[in-house]
């Protein structure tokens, strides 16, 4: 079994090799690798050719520049060029072990009707005292495996250790491109695929023997602004699938609410400072910015409007790179 794996990154020449050549290292027969760049300089092209030639004689490496930013833009851009079947993705910032490729396909192999899997993201042996610390690493532990199939579907996944089958991306529609870093309703667009694959009536697998390592931190004074981008994204997640008629999707947004209101009620009782402040009040502004895009019902995917527009957030346009500069690169 043929497998593509995608890496999406933007300006992240520190780590976009060590994440490359984890890739590369590979202990797998048939793979190619794709590397979907929306950075403003030419550093992280230029780190990925000198790779790709040195593991030329392995696997295929392909560079893509995306013009237009997007993180749902750059998957996908990956998921159409990926030459395989299976499509394994991981993020920039994250190292993978040998064994990565090889227990995806296990994991598919064994499972027809599995259309997208998760396995965990842990935080390395390097970073945990800085954990300890104060500093912020996201992290997905899965203490058992499960599979999500029909009425079963939880909010849960990240895309630094996520593959999917070319053809259920398809069926579904893709990553809806409103959501997520860089687009206007700025995350969740794992969770809204997901819960669009559900839907389509493939499973979901939770495998965590498959593990990577992820070196991406964020510090107490970014947390707050990473959570008021959560809330905005699983707002417009939460809305778009309830203006579709969907009831569970309003029962899956009831427990949210309930669960952070009685959060924030222990908070108040015990005097102690709220760290979620704002993710409630975000959910709101998610929907009312969500409001503003049509829905394409057939594939619940947010289409523009004169009110709202695909455009990418001020923090992460693309920019520095003019066009005739990447296409003489390329």
């Amino acid at each position: 079994m043929k497998i593509s794996a995608v890496i999406c990154t933007r300006d992240r020449p520190d780590t976009i090799g060590q994440a490359l050549e984890s890739v590369c290292q590979c202990e797998y027969a048939s793979f190619d690798v794709h590397v979907m760049d929306q950075s403003t300089n030419s550093l992280t092209r230029e780190i990925v050719e000198r790779l790709a030639q040195r593991y030329a004689q392995k696997c295929v490496v392909k560079y893509h520049f995306l013009e237009k930013a997007g993180l749902s833009r750059a998957y996908n851009a990956g998921v159409r060029a990926a030459t395989a079947e299976i499509v394994a993705c991981t993020d920039d910032d994250v190292i993978v072990p040998c064994n990565w490729l090889s227990e995806i396909a296990r994991a598919f192999e064994a499972d027809p009707e599995a259309g997208l899997l998760y396995g965990q993201v842990l935080i390395p042996a390097s970073l945990i005292e800085a954990e300890k610390q104060g500093l912020i690493v996201p992290s997905l532990p899965i203490p058992q495996r499960e599979r999500l199939y029909k009425q079963q579907f939880k909010v849960f996944g990240m895309g630094a250790n996520m593959a999917m089958r070319k053809s259920a991306h398809a069926r579904v529609g893709g990553f809806d491109e409103a959501l997520g870093g860089g687009g206007p309703l700025r995350s969740s667009q794992d969770y809204d695929f997901a819960y669009r694959i559900n839907r389509s009536g493939m499973a979901i697998l939770l495998e965590p023997e498959i593990k990577v390592d992820h070196y991406g931190t964020r510090t107490p004074e970014q947390w707050p602004s990473t959570l008021i981008a959560y809330g905005i994204g699983d707002g417009a997640f939460y809305a778009k699938h309830i203006r579709c008629g969907d009831t569970f999707a309003l029962y899956l947004l009831s427990k949210v609410l309930l669960r952070q209101g009685a959060r924030h009620a222990k908070y108040m009782v015990t005097h102690r400072a709220l760290s979620h402040d704002h993710y409630i009040e975000s959910i709101f502004k998610g929907m009312r910015m969500a409001s503003k895009f049509m829905v394409d019902p057939e594939f619940r995917l947010y289409r523009e409007t004169q009110h709202a527009k695909m455009s990418v957030t001020p923090s992460n346009v693309v920019t520095g790179m003019q066009k005739n500069d990447v296409a003489a690169r390329r």
